[in-house]
């Protein structure tokens, strides 16, 4: 619980914060808040930087869990992208949390007043199009918990993605737009979050007829009056939900996906690290991996054989997750629910390829005692987007934004070999020596290119400029493809090629490893921005 905590107090402050900071906001006693910073970057989930606790995109893995067993981005997100392009607004796709709602799928556009809002932020339901959809499946429980809730936090300070309401109201309009919604199947957002913003809503329901989850179009009053927006989007956005639902209802089952099994691995690192690990919050979030697609719900028996722990281990907590919110249980069977994403989602589902690799490139030129970079192709060029210099009286000076030919470079050659032959093409035309090592023969440079290809490495000596040395390996991302390349550069001085090849190449394509990991838990229902 203390641990989860934790997780809670540094996704409100965006992902980042001292562990002062964090001692002062849990209450928690510095040595335990010690512990548990141990204990989450034993396990990936976070990374010390100086005094700083940060979210590492390895604790998406949480939240993926959830959204992989819900099902619904995955069989959805194609239209609501779609919608998003045809219409030229932002589409996005919510859940029922409780008396609030949580964010999905964002297809967002890119507009100087655009949304800003991310997968796995809570929202209050009577600030939102989707609440009165919701709403209408409420109970009298659910009402009297909203009355309550309303009653005791009227500014919205239990919301912190929304801003807080400057003059509180008791929302008696909210049962009126929830009993309207209810008839008409469709709901509005007039300005309610905050002054500007503007939604419609249509539900997409399950076989049963219940609320699965809610697509939205949201814009801005420069562009559309609530009203213009429902009256020129709703036609379309009913079309789009129609889709979706043949899609839900005729989706097949999925058989269960290999799960996490990490109880092996905590009990070692129990032995290993001893009071510093908390293998009761290890096993606990690996009870979390446990669910995902095919394993939506889950007996206690199901969940201990997905872990690999002791059923009265796993009894223990899934109570514990039960009493946090984070599980629910239906008489014999445990799901999740989607306050898992409050686990360090929301910040972390805005992560970009540059910030998944420093730390990893900081750790590797650490290692090196050399220059490390990543970069991703720009046109015919390589521009360079993330890059951990060393300090020497001679060193490769390159800053981030830096652009270069590609096919003079290492980072060019190892992305360039990954493109089809057609592809390459115009990377091989305008060739012209930059030193009297540079190869400018198109015939060479293609026969190159499929060394490269076949040895997963790039090495360049001395074509850019005299005397300069560097050696790169392509980052993929989940379908393979390579997205961007990273590289460790020198003095020609400093080591010999076969040096380069034997001691760089082994840390460099662990590295890359390493980038790739984090970007495919990253990339697995976001898209991560590789620049």
């Amino acid at each position: 619980m203390r641990g989860i905590t934790v997780l809670h107090r540094l996704t409100e402050a965006g992902g980042t914060q001292s562990l002062s900071g964090l001692e002062k906001a849990t209450g928690l006693a510095r040595s335990t808040v010690d512990r548990i910073a141990a204990t989450l970057a034993r396990m990936g989930y976070l990374r010390l930087d100086g005094r700083d606790a940060v979210l590492a995109p390895r604790l998406m893995e949480l939240g993926n869990a959830y959204l992989a067993a819900l099902r619904l981005p995955r069989l959805l997100d194609t239209r609501a992208d779609a919608l998003a392009d045809e219409l030229d607004e932002s589409v996005s796709l919510a859940v029922a949390d409780r008396d609030g709602i949580r964010f999905i799928h964002q297809a967002t556009r890119r507009r100087a007043m655009s949304l800003s809002f991310r997968i796995g932020d809570l929202l209050p339901a009577e600030r939102t199009a989707p609440g009165p959809l919701f709403a209408t499946e409420w109970t009298s429980e659910d009402w009297t918990r909203w009355r309550d809730r309303r009653a005791a936090d009227p500014q919205d300070r239990g919301f912190p993605a929304v801003p807080p309401r400057e003059h509180p109201t008791l929302d008696e309009g909210f049962e009126e737009r929830t009993r309207q919604a209810g008839i008409q199947d469709w709901a509005l957002d007039d300005q309610l979050i905050e002054p500007g913003l503007v939604a419609v809503s249509v539900p997409v329901r399950d076989r049963g007829g219940r609320v699965a989850c809610v697509v939205s179009v949201v814009s801005h009053t420069s562009r559309h009056t609530a009203d213009s927006l429902r009256d020129t989007m709703l036609p379309r956005l009913r079309a789009t939900v129609r889709a979706m639902e043949r899609d839900l209802h005729g989706a097949p089952a999925q058989p269960p996906a290999a799960s996490a099994g990490l109880a092996t691995w905590t009990g070692a690192s129990k032995q290993e690290l001893g009071r510093e690990f908390i293998e009761s919050l290890a096993r606990g979030l690996t009870v979390i991996t446990a669910f995902g697609e095919g394993r939506a719900e889950l007996t206690l028996t199901g969940v201990a054989q997905a872990t690999g722990l002791a059923r009265a281990t796993a009894r223990r907590a899934l109570i514990t997750l039960e009493h946090l919110g984070h599980v629910t249980s239906h008489g014999r069977t445990f799901t999740l629910t989607p306050r898992v994403l409050a686990l360090g989602f929301p910040p972390l589902s805005r992560t970009t390829l540059p910030q998944i690799a420093a730390p990893h490139l900081a750790d590797l030129a650490a290692r090196l005692h050399d220059s490390a970079s990543l970069a991703v192709l720009a046109g015919d060029e390589i521009q360079y987007t993330a890059r951990v210099a060393t300090s020497r009286i001679m060193s490769v000076n390159i800053t981030v934004g830096t652009r270069l030919p590609a096919y003079a470079t290492s980072l060019g050659r190892v992305m360039t070999a990954d493109l089809s032959p057609a592809e390459r093409g115009p990377f091989l035309t305008g060739l012209h020596a930059l030193t009297p090592h540079t190869v400018t023969d198109p015939g060479t440079l293609a026969a190159t290119l499929d060394r490269v290809r076949e040895t997963g490495y790039a090495l360049v000596d001395g074509e850019l400029e005299e005397g300069l040395r560097s050696i790169a390996a392509p980052v993929r991302d989940r379908t393979g493809r390579v997205v961007a390349a990273v590289n460790v550069a020198m003095h020609s001085s400093r080591r010999t090629v076969e040096q380069c090849v034997g001691e760089v190449l082994p840390e460099l394509s662990a590295t890359a490893g390493l980038i790739e990991a984090d970007l495919r838990v990253a990339g697995r229902f976001t898209r991560v921005p590789v620049a």
